[in-house]
């Protein structure tokens, strides 16, 4: 027997790399002002839906939700090893917290058969944790958060190791179930060569509506709208075609969604600036250093 594995990933704002640009003044991410990357425990949450489906078979759909441009990190997730690839963009979606997310993608996930939701633990942008939970509680799932080791899986439950703080916990739940994925669960793998050609041409209609245009900058609404469906056919039949849902084909509430659907709201802005106490100078040459060196290692600055 096989098992269904969805998993939920996110593309985020790369965190290392923070500017003063980083916030917009409303206090949301002004995410173009980072590079984009698939989220890390993301990856750990899709290894371990793509080394159940080795050892056990089934299949592993990898959803998300976000711009178009979030279709990067779907052709990542087909390099890797997932089997099929849902975007759901939508403008309404914009500023969505963690209550309207887990809310929109619990409407897709309803569309889709599984048998196990993983995510990663958090987002890199957020670090709230919540939206697995709310998932599992708008699917009415049983749910098993900060997993580290799955122990057992068989037609009717799963068994996992979970991180609790100071300690392990073996938790058990019934199937279906939704967990959620710590970095320490596991190593992912880089993407396989073989799947990257297979995928590499694998897009989402918005992407395919984006190309042809450029490819057409005459062709009238009608022309393009037959060009990008004979684009899509072509390519969903070759199996690279990247679905792609808006808040419509769902049937959202759309009072649950987007800014409209969140109740967190930013209290205040802190621009925090660190200032060092004082600076001394150190001569650039080798007794400067040696005696620098000498310094740190009294105050235990290094060892």
């Amino acid at each position: 027997m096989g098992y269904n594995c969805l998993v939920a990933i996110k593309q985020v704002p790369d965190t290392t790399k923070i500017t003063g640009e980083a916030m917009n003044d409303d206090g949301t991410v002004n995410r173009s002002a980072l590079p984009a990357i698939f989220n890390p425990e993301d990856l750990n949450a899709l290894e371990l839906a793509v080394d159940i489906k080795d050892r056990l078979g089934g299949k592993v759909t990898v959803v998300t939700m976000g711009l178009p441009a979030a279709a990067d990190i779907l052709r990542e997730a087909l390099y890797r090893g997932a089997d099929e690839a849902v975007l759901i963009t939508d403008i309404r979606c914009a500023a969505s917290d963690t209550l309207a997310t887990s809310y929109i993608l619990s409407c897709a996930i309803k569309k889709l058969e599984y048998d196990i939701v993983i995510c990663g633990r958090q987002a890199i942008d957020g670090d709230t944790a919540q939206v697995g939970p709310q998932l599992a509680e708008k699917l009415g799932v049983p749910q098993i958060t900060y997993v580290e080791k799955l122990k057992e899986l068989n037609e009717t439950s799963i068994t996992t190791q979970r991180n609790i703080g100071n300690g392990w916990q073996v938790a058990r739940a019934k199937l279906p179930a939704l967990l959620t994925v710590t970095s320490d669960a596991n190593e992912p793998r880089v993407a396989a060569a073989k799947r990257m050609m297979k995928y590499k041409n694998a897009k989402a209609p918005s992407e395919i509506a984006e190309s042809l245009k450029k490819q057409n900058p005459n062709a009238d609404e009608e022309s393009l709208n037959v060009l990008i469906k004979e684009k899509c056919e072509a390519l969903s039949a070759k199996g690279g075609l990247i679905k792609q849902w808006d808040l419509d084909f769902l049937k959202a509430d759309l009072k649950w969604c987007g800014r409209s659907g969140s109740p967190t709201k930013v209290h205040r802005i802190q621009n925090v600036v660190l200032r060092s106490k004082g600076t001394k100078e150190v001569k650039p040459d080798e007794k400067g250093i040696n005696d620098m060196i000498h310094e740190l290692i009294e105050e235990k600055t290094i060892a």
